[in-house]
């Protein structure tokens, strides 16, 4: 249930806010380089249960991934799915999904040179939607989906801000957005910072990121939230 706001200016220039929503007592670890073998100069948040990433960068190729699930349209065999944690490591290295992934439904932001994108599994069609220029949002479902009640609600705040490249403090007008969303309680189905136990899953808000990413520099830093769930202690 984690949440992507992102704001294209052109290919290979973009601006993006995401909130990871995540069970509490799964472990995981803030930004590092942690796939120093495998995935040398990829800095990522790690989940330590299946060692993948829910968001991954390669500053040496300005490319950026981050990964939220989405519901299947049939069941998988039990014990036939694996990790998604591969995909945005995969990503930043060069390497979309393809073919009929082995997995649970996702949609994968990626950001790179070429572009911005989202690539959408849900268990029997993989399909892309480009993310063209502006502001945009996404969650569970798809890009800008207004059936998604926080998009439909939050979506219109952030493109009030105008676009992010022209602001010289894009990431605390936007973080000061998340901010004011908070003040929703966080079992509403509108919130951005969430508790979505009431819904069904045992997932809440853990942390934030903010990224630049241009044809000059990528930029990323986390935060962790003081408590799941909440955006002051």
């Amino acid at each position: 249930m984690c949440t992507v706001v992102i704001d294209v200016e052109s290919a290979g220039s973009a601006r993006l806010l995401a909130v990871r929503d995540e069970d509490p007592l799964r472990e995981w670890d803030e930004l590092g380089p942690w796939w120093p073998d495998q995935y040398a100069g990829v800095v990522g948040i790690r989940d330590r249960r299946a060692g993948g990433a829910w968001l991954a960068v390669n500053p040496a190729e300005r490319r950026l991934a981050v990964l939220l699930n989405r519901a299947d349209v049939q069941d998988l065999a039990p014990g036939t799915a694996v990790s998604r944690g591969s995909l945005p490591l995969e990503s930043v290295s060069g390497r979309s999904p393809v073919g009929l992934p082995a997995m649970h439904g996702f949609n994968l932001l990626e950001v790179g040179p070429a572009g911005s994108r989202v690539v959408s599994w849900d268990g029997v069609t993989l399909r892309e939607t480009p993310v063209v220029p502006g502001t945009h949002m996404i969650a569970h479902d798809d890009l800008d989906d207004e059936d998604t009640p926080r998009i439909a609600a939050w979506l219109p705040e952030f493109r009030a801000l105008g676009p992010a490249a022209q602001s010289a403090d894009w990431a605390t007008e936007w973080t000061a957005l998340l901010g004011a969303s908070a003040e929703l309680p966080p079992e509403d189905d509108r919130a951005i910072i969430r508790d979505n136990r009431p819904h069904g899953y045992p997932t809440q808000s853990l942390l934030y990121a903010v990224a630049t990413v241009t044809p000059e520099r990528l930029e990323v830093r986390d935060v962790t939230l003081p408590s799941p769930a909440h955006w002051t202690a």
